[in-house]
Formats: structure tokens, C-alpha cells, sequence
């Protein structure tokens, strides 16, 4: 068997062939591949890579190559920063970056290296997720943003690269559902909507605590009323239950939404 191959069989018993190489006391899989020819390859390329400096995080796009682009970053990884990490993730001065693509580069902060060094992010329909206990779940929920949030209404980029996740540079601005920051009267306010074939103004509030909380009384009134819909609640984890009582209870809901809910409750 040529240097750094050994083979394997599938359940059907058709043999295949894993490459793998030992660097600084690390034992690193290279891949799976239908030659042992192809395997020695990946070997030969991956034991280059280590010896020499040629190929770099910043050139390494420049060329075919016979391993995979996630492998190719696990390599240039460990040989520059002496850290093994099997996600394709590059640590750099104060962050790291996370090759989605060999064309596309996310930016984390350093407080997410732990999670996503065992978390791999997919893409799906413009959607970035993780797979965790069995369920996917979108990045952006790392940072209190909803699955419903639309970039540049409910959040943004600070420096307008969408491709950095660094917390610095996410800027959350409605993380409540039905509640928007707006400018009414030359005043910031947060404003609540909810839609039944249509959408119906709820109020104005000065705060997104009180304006998150008076969205999940009118979803209550249309609830208790027998209306079902899948309004999905609020929580507000910074108040304790009789603060977020205290609010519930001051706040009124407009007679136009009461009104439109009583008669859609007596006709259905």
C-alpha cells in the first residue's frame, strides 16, 4: 500500500481508499477516495503543504487541488496556528474566519470558536444554520435575531459586509416579533403591528419591552376570543413576572383591533 493509504470497504464490501498524515503529534484524516492512487495524491499534497509555505489562506483558491477545500483549510490552520480544528476554520488576530466556500469567508468573534469548531454551518435558500441535538438552527439565533427578521429592517451590518457574524458588527434592531423602531414626532418609538388580513396598529410605545408585551396581549385577546392563528409570543427575558404583569395590565388595546376581532370571532 503507497505511503499514507490504507483501504476500506463499504457495507457491500467494495474496497475504497482513506488518506491520512501524522503532523506535530496529530493524526489528520485526509479523505476517502475510489484509487489508492488518488489517496497517495492527497497525501503527497497534504505532507507538501505542510513542509513549505507556498500555499497560503490567501492563495490557496488559486489552484486545483486534489483535497477538499474544508481539508485544505484544517491544513493551512494547523500548520500556521499549530491548532487542529476539523471545521474549515482560519484563527486570526483577535477573530477567526469560517470558509462557507473557498469564495465565501465569515468572520466570527472569538467567543464563538468553541461552538462553531463542532458545529458545521450549511446553507439553505440564503439561510446560514447549524445542526444541533437534531435540529437546525439559523445562526443569527446566536445573536436574539428571529427566523422572521429581515436584514436591514430587523438587523444590520455595521460596516455592510454581510459576511461578518463578529458581534461588534451585528446590530440588532426589532428582536421582538410585530414590534418596529420607528421615528413618529421627531421621537423614537417601537411600534406594533399584527396582521389579520390586513395589518392592525396596536400602538407606540417608548420602550421595545412594553411594545413586545402589547403584541402578545393582542395575540392573547385574539386567542381567548377562539381565533386560531400560530402568533408566535414574545418572551421578554429582562423582566420578572410581575413587572411584565404590570405592563400587560396598563396596557389598552385599540377599539378598532377589539372591535375587528369580536366580529371575525362571532362569524367563524
Amino acid at each position: 500500500m503507497l505511503q499514507g493509504v490504507y483501504i476500506a470497504y463499504k457495507k457491500d464490501k467494495t474496497p475504497y481508499y482513506r488518506a491520512s498524515i501524522h503532523y506535530n503529534g496529530k493524526h489528520v484524516s485526509l479523505g476517502s477516495f475510489d484509487t489508492e492512487e488518488k489517496a497517495h495524491e492527497a497525501y503527497k499534497e497534504a505532507a507538501s503543504i505542510y513542509k513549505s509555505n507556498d500555499v497560503t489562506i490567501d492563495n490557496y483558491t488559486n489552484d486545483e487541488h486534489i483535497l477538499s477545500d474544508d481539508k485544505l483549510v484544517t491544513i493551512l490552520n494547523h500548520r500556521d496556528n499549530k491548532i487542529y480544528i476539523k471545521t474549515p476554520i482560519y484563527l486570526r488576530q483577535g477573530y477567526f474566519s469560517y470558509y462557507l466556500t473557498r469564495n465565501r469567508e465569515l468572520k466570527f468573534s472569538n467567543d464563538d470558536l468553541f461552538y462553531y469548531s463542532s458545529h458545521r454551518i450549511l446553507a439553505r435558500k440564503g439561510h446560514l444554520y447549524v445542526n444541533d441535538y437534531g435540529m437546525q438552527y439559523n445562526i443569527l439565533s446566536r445573536f436574539g435575531i428571529k427566523n422572521f427578521a429581515v436584514c436591514g429592517n430587523d438587523y444590520t451590518f455595521a460596516n455592510g459586509d454581510s459576511n461578518d457574524y463578529r458581534y461588534s458588527n451585528v446590530i440588532v434592531v426589532n428582536k421582538y416579533h410585530g414590534v418596529h423602531k420607528i421615528t413618529y414626532k421627531n421621537q423614537e418609538k417601537h411600534e406594533v403591528k399584527i396582521h389579520f388580513n390586513g395589518d392592525y396598529l396596536i400602538g407606540r410605545y417608548d420602550t421595545e419591552e412594553e411594545a413586545a408585551i402589547a403584541y402578545n396581549k393582542a395575540v392573547d385577546y385574539a386567542r381567548d376570543k377562539g381565533i386560531k392563528k400560530n402568533y408566535i409570543d414574545n418572551y421578554v427575558p429582562d423582566l420578572d413576572k410581575d413587572d411584565y404583569n404590570a405592563i400587560y395590565n396598563k396596557i389598552t388595546l385599540p377599539n378598532k383591533y377589539t372591535d375587528y376581532i369580536d366580529n371575525l370571532a362571532k362569524n367563524s
